[in-house]
C-alpha cells in the first residue's frame, strides 16, 4: 500500500506493508467516570484514618500532598474547634486546614515551605 505523508512542507511517497488485517475495527475501552464526592473548605482535617496513629485526637493530619503555604498557629495557642491552623497548596489550589476539636497547641510539625504528604502529621494537640 502506498500512501503520500507531508512532513515540514515536505510530501513523500511511502510504502506501507499492513502485517495484519482485523477484520472488525477496534472499539476504544473508555472506563466508568465516578466523581468524587464533594467537600466544602476550609477542610477540617480529623480522625478520617482511624489507626493511624495513637491518641488520634491529638494530631491534625494532612488531607494533601502539596507544600505548607502558611502557618497560623503556634505551641501554647489555644484553638476552637474550625480555627484556621494553616493553609497548604496543592496542584495551584490552596487548601485550608481548620482545627479538628478545640485545644491547646503542643507542636506544629512543619514550617512553611515544606512539602507534606498525606496523613502526615501536621499539628499536635495537648
Amino acid at each position: 500500500m502506498k500512501l503520500q505523508v507531508t512532513v515540514g512542507g515536505k510530501t513523500y511517497e511511502v510504502e506501507v506493508e499492513v502485517l495484519e488485517e482485523d477484520e472488525s475495527p477496534r472499539q476504544p475501552q473508555y472506563g466508568s467516570y465516578q466523581p468524587a464526592p464533594a467537600t466544602s473548605h476550609p477542610m477540617p482535617v480529623s480522625n478520617a484514618h482511624e489507626g493511624q496513629h495513637e491518641n488520634e485526637g491529638k494530631f491534625c493530619l494532612s488531607p494533601v500532598t502539596g507544600l505548607v503555604i502558611r502557618v497560623q498557629v503556634e505551641p501554647g495557642q489555644a484553638v476552637e474547634a474550625s480555627d484556621p491552623i494553616m493553609v497548604l497548596e496543592a496542584m495551584k489550589m490552596e487548601t485550608n486546614v481548620t482545627a479538628p476539636h478545640a485545644g491547646v497547641v503542643k507542636k506544629v510539625h512543619v514550617a512553611q515551605g515544606d512539602s507534606v504528604k498525606v496523613n502526615q502529621v501536621l499539628v499536635e494537640f495537648e
